[in-house]
């Protein structure tokens, strides 16, 4: 197994300590930090509770971030698209890639290997949780389509859906799709 250097820019100022990447400040936290604290609002409030929240907020965050980057890049349509799933890969959440991608009517499909929640679901527990662990990037697809669709000029409303994830049995990869609402 071969590593590499991050492949986007980051850079922290001197007087804040902000860390920012294409001007968009962010986070750099360990794995386990964030999917600890996943877990444990999950345990408190339940995962489809949970999943239901994250939806909304992944939605409007994936918007904004298409917007600001599709703005700062001078970038649009499908560059958009691409340039958000490699972003989410490069920055550790797992490998998004695109297998189907149609901005005017409102559908994609999107593969997602090596995820860190489904690393870290099955490193606590020792085996597959045989359920989707992935739901927190479901409602970022479909803010993103929208975001990128909105700034076409085109009409169309997706929703998401994850449809198969790696933490089940029998399944390697995961699997979500976006639809028309």
């Amino acid at each position: 197994m071969g590593v590499h250097a991050p492949e986007m820019p980051i850079e922290v100022d001197d007087q804040t300590g902000v860390w920012t990447t294409d001007a968009l400040p962010m986070l750099y936290v360990p794995r386990h930090f964030f999917v600890n604290n996943h877990m444990g609002i999950e345990d408190e409030i339940g995962a489809e509770r949970y999943a239901g929240i994250l939806y909304k907020a992944g939605y409007k965050s994936a918007y904004f971030w298409c917007e600001q980057e599709a703005e700062c890049h001078g970038i649009s349509g499908a560059d958009v698209w691409h340039h958000y799933l490699k972003r989410l890969s490069q920055r550790g959440w797992g490998l998004f890639i695109t297998e189907e991608l149609d901005i005017e009517k409102g559908t994609a499909k999107v593969r997602l290997e090596n995820s860190a929640f489904v690393y870290h679901y099955e490193k606590i527990h020792g085996k597959k949780v045989n359920r989707k662990v992935d739901y927190m990037f479901t409602g970022w697809f479909a803010g993103a389509l929208d975001q990128i669709a909105e700034a076409q000029g085109l009409a169309v409303r997706t929703k998401a859906e994850q449809t198969q994830c790696a933490a089940e049995e029998g399944c390697d990869v995961g699997y979500f799709e976006v639809t028309p609402l």
